[in-house]
């Protein structure tokens, strides 16, 4: 199908593009990576009036970090983050979940903060957000504001970005060393969204877990934090025992949408698996 008549827009500078926002209200859509975007138009499932590309502001691009923290241009691509010296060095969990995104066509183009506003279920980043403790510098014509990504992901393509603002940032928390971290993810093929997904971060004390956060992907209406999973892991020797009591009470929390990647309880099946695989790999990274 053809898309709705649109008119287009480049903003160079952020001011310009809220402005823009303002002005358009509902008519208006943000372009970023467009991976997801413009299928959607090209079927009419979403038909703006008018298009604004965020690709020409500058400030909205870059890696840096700033007093333990790692500050993400938005429209920084999935490339940039793989090759990213200072995410290899500081934070190694989102350069294996960028690799594991799509394929390098997707990733040279498609962005951090498109995949994470989209608030699409089968969009990796928001469990490694998640397991990060990461937060989303949010901007509009009324300000800004600095949102937790635990709490962001509200259900089906629903976040907490109201559609006046516009993402410019994600904060990311240097892991304390010592972290393990993985990423775990099932799919058919190269390009195909997942399956099923885990996220982990993991804290050791000798052979005890001290911290540990656990996410999931594709496997409910939105991202989905195992919390009881997380909970008894905590305080606990982490054995063969402690990690299928953690991988039942993730898979406690599922409800997947059957698809042609299989059905409710096969993909359940493998988010369990996906979070034992998960931890087992962040215990192999994780030093007491």
């Amino acid at each position: 199908m053809i898309p709705r008549p649109f008119d287009y827009h480049a903003p160079r500078t952020l001011p310009e593009a809220i402005g823009l926002l303002a002005r358009y209200g509902d008519e208006a859509k943000l372009l970023a990576g467009g991976h997801s975007l413009l299928p959607m138009m090209k079927l009419r499932f979403a038909q703006p009036g008018h298009l604004i590309d965020l690709g020409k502001i500058a400030e909205l691009k870059g890696i840096r970090e700033e007093a333990g923290t790692l500050r993400i241009g938005a429209m920084t691509t999935e490339n940039e983050l793989i090759w990213s010296k200072l995410l290899q060095d500081k934070c190694p969990l989102l350069v294996e979940g960028a690799r594991l995104i799509s394929d390098p066509q997707v990733r040279y183009k498609g962005t951090i903060g498109g995949d994470i506003s989209h608030g699409d279920p089968g969009n990796d980043h928001p469990a490694l957000m998640i397991v990060l403790g990461a937060s989303f510098v949010l901007k509009g014509g009324s300000g800004e504001r600095v949102v937790p990504a635990d709490g962001f992901f509200l259900g089906n393509y629903a976040t907490l970005l109201e559609p006046s603002e516009i993402m410019t940032e994600i904060r990311v928390p240097i892991p304390v060393p010592g972290t393990g971290w993985a990423y775990a993810k099932l799919k058919r093929k190269v390009g195909d969204f997942a399956t099923a997904a885990a996220a982990v971060t993991l804290r050791m004390k000798g052979e005890t877990v001290q911290e540990v956060a656990i996410a999931l992907t594709n496997v409910g209406a939105s991202v989905l934090r195992a919390s009881a999973a997380e909970a008894a892991l905590r305080g606990k020797a982490f054995d063969d025992a402690a990690i299928a009591e953690a991988a039942r009470l993730a898979m406690s929390i599922c409800d997947p949408v059957p698809d042609q990647r299989g059905d409710a309880e096969y993909k359940t099946a493998m988010a369990g698996e996906m979070t034992q695989r998960a931890l087992r790999s962040a215990r192999s990274r994780a030093t007491p």
